[in-house]
Parts: structure tokens; C-alpha cells; sequence
């Protein structure tokens, strides 16, 4: 068991929780239980993941909770595509969110890349 908040990525991934929050506070209230909540609740999904599997036992349990993370960005970094076409924010504010999950993404590769694992753990194992 590691200590999360000693992890670049998880830090990078809070941040981007409290970034993403305060930008989206601009969306229309009708998107309040839809792209508001899908967007915050993609966020917040990254760095719980990390935070949940670095308290699971050895590095495939973790591994498993890094794919999840990777798959939550790959989610964030859609919505503020999908955001930006729609309008509903600025396009700075959506290329951020884009750029910051992109970023993340290639970290969480980076570490499940780092990770002494048996050959051929898939997001499936």
C-alpha cells in the first residue's frame, strides 16, 4: 500500500477535479444532472481510482484501478469536447480540461507501464 497523495498523477488529478468543478459552475442550470454531473462525476472518477488502488494489495490490483482512471480521462477529455462544440463554455476553458486529461492519460500509462507485472495485463485482467 502506497500512499496517494505522494503520486504526481493523483495530484495532477486533484487538480483537475477543483478545475473542472469551477469551470463547469458556468454551464446552463439545465445541464445541472447532465453534462454538469457527467463531467464533475469523470473528474472526481480519475483520481478516486488512483486513490482506491493504491490501497488494494500488489501492483495488479492496482494496475486494474489505473485502467479505470485511464478510462475516466478518456471520458473527461469527450465531455469537454462534446461541451466546446456545444457552446456551452469557452473553447479555452474546454481545451484546458482537454489538455490537463490528455495529460494525465499519458501519466497513467506511464505508471502501469512502471509497474512489475506478469506479461500481457490487459485493462481486462
Amino acid at each position: 500500500m502506497q500512499d496517494f497523495r505522494k503520486l504526481k498523477v493523483w495530484q495532477k488529478a486533484h487538480s483537475l477535479v477543483l478545475d473542472v468543478y469551477a469551470r463547469t459552475t458556468d454551464l446552463p442550470k439545465s445541464e445541472a444532472f447532465g453534462l454538469t454531473a457527467q463531467t464533475r462525476r469523470a473528474a472526481v472518477s480519475v483520481a478516486a481510482n488512483i486513490a482506491e488502488g493504491s490501497a488494494r494489495s500488489g501492483d495488479k490490483e492496482f494496475a486494474r484501478f489505473l485502467y479505470m482512471s485511464l478510462g475516466s480521462a478518456s471520458e473527461l477529455e469527450y465531455f469537454s469536447i462534446l461541451i466546446g462544440d456545444l457552446g456551452l463554455l469557452k473553447k479555452s476553458d474546454t481545451a484546458k480540461i482537454g489538455t490537463d486529461a490528455a495529460e494525465i492519460k499519458r501519466m497513467l500509462s506511464g505508471l502501469i507501464a512502471s509497474l512489475p507485472l506478469r506479461k500481457g495485463l490487459t485493462a481486462d485482467s
